[in-house]
């Protein structure tokens, strides 16, 4: 009876209109797999596993889970996703740490084999010190910096990622070759963690969020963050207020396999607006220190297809990439 559809899932969304269900109905019912394409600790992780509790919550999926698949800034994780070819019950996290990573691996798979959903939030920039570094200021680093770059050691996340864009521009700013720098990237927030509270390293990049615990238990020291303006609730200059003319804004998002029907996009994008306007969500925003910065569908791929460009330039700017 069903051989005049092309695919099954043609079949299903029939069927589904047949019964007089919605996209809606099908988001319910879905039992999602969220990748975080990185250890646990981390920003990606600490997104999936924050949408992994929202999406349930606020019944917007009958399930979730997380998994974890670290590795060279998230592009292993995306090598496996892109196999998931039209399944429509997998998501992964991503971000603007995965454009710069696909261009310093050389990475054979991109995000243009993927499907955007949506841009989830946004967080500032943060640098710390262990709490007993001679380093007490911003200033303080660069005089350092200038004085042996590699001396200075920066932990971060991934190489080409957003940390290690952000000390390349830090370098650059000061007037100090970027393509000195002595940067050692982390696949995970935790290692990272580890190696700055045991004083491994000179200093640590990331989201303020990553570090917010460990800043009011006193045992890291929050020099500076890369935001344009003061932001509320975080004790720390801006960079530009420091005199070192750099702001930079990390941002997370969420994809889906090639190859969707538009029913099965569709029941995603419905699924991902019901988290974002969940009370459970909004919530989590505020607890971990994250802008909203929701973007979805159509807009979010022009939006991808923009930064792809911009961090290309960036990273050629530096020295990451020729």
């Amino acid at each position: 009876m069903f051989r005049s559809y092309k695919s099954v899932a043609g079949a299903v969304a029939a069927l589904v209109v047949a019964a007089g269900l919605s996209t809606g109905a099908l988001g319910q019912s879905l039992e999602l797999k969220i990748m975080a394409p990185a250890a646990p600790g981390g920003g990606w992780d600490q997104t999936a596993r924050a949408m992994q509790a929202a999406l349930t919550e606020s019944g917007a999926v009958k399930s979730a889970q997380v998994v974890n698949v670290p590795g060279a800034g998230g592009t292993v994780g995306l090598a496996q996703f892109v196999n998931a070819k039209g399944d429509g019950s997998q998501l992964m996290v991503n971000g603007f740490v995965m454009v710069g990573a696909i261009l310093t691996n050389k990475s054979p798979v991109t995000l243009e084999q993927v499907t955007p959903i949506a841009r989830l939030t946004a967080e500032n920039q943060a640098i710390v010190v262990p709490a007993d570094s001679p380093i007490k200021s911003a200033k303080d680093l660069a005089e350092a910096l200038k004085a042996d770059p590699a001396k200075v050691t920066w932990a971060g996340g991934s190489a080409g990622g957003t940390d290690h864009i952000m000390v390349g521009l830090f370098a650059k700013a000061i007037g100090v070759d970027p393509t000195k720098i002595n940067y050692v990237p982390f696949s995970g927030g935790g290692e990272a963690l580890a190696a700055i509270l045991g004083g491994k390293v000179t200093a640590g990049v990331s989201g303020y969020g990553e570090f917010e615990g460990q800043v009011k238990a006193g045992k890291l020291r929050l020099i500076a963050i890369a935001a344009e303006e003061p932001v509320q609730g975080i004790d720390a200059p801006t960079l530009k207020s420091e005199g070192i003319d750099l702001a930079i804004v990390n941002w997370r998002s969420v994809v889906a396999p090639p190859g969707l029907s538009d029913e099965q996009k569709k029941a995603l994008l419905e699924a991902i607006d019901k988290m974002v306007k969940s009370n459970q969500w909004q919530e989590t925003l505020k607890a971990k220190g994250w802008d909203d910065a929701y973007l979805a569908g159509d807009d979010f791929a022009a939006y991808l297809k923009n930064e792809q460009v911009r961090v290309g330039e960036v990273l050629k700017s530096i020295g990451l990439v020729n």
